[in-house]
């Protein structure tokens, strides 16, 4: 039965460290440090719409 009482911050939370490992890797390759909490902020933001919508 699907759970209609999500954890926002919890989903948050997990989507932001999937995110977050990856772009730690791309910041230490050289990329810009506010790129990457951008991309992870977005990243996060959109796993946890995509997961409550669908």
């Amino acid at each position: 039965m699907h759970n209609l009482q999500k954890d926002w911050i919890s989903s948050i939370a997990i989507a932001a460290l999937g995110a977050g490992v990856i772009t730690s890797f791309a910041v230490a390759q050289g990329q810009n440090p506010l790129t990457g909490l951008a991309i992870t902020a977005f990243a996060a933001v959109s796993a946890v719409a995509i997961d409550h919508f669908l």
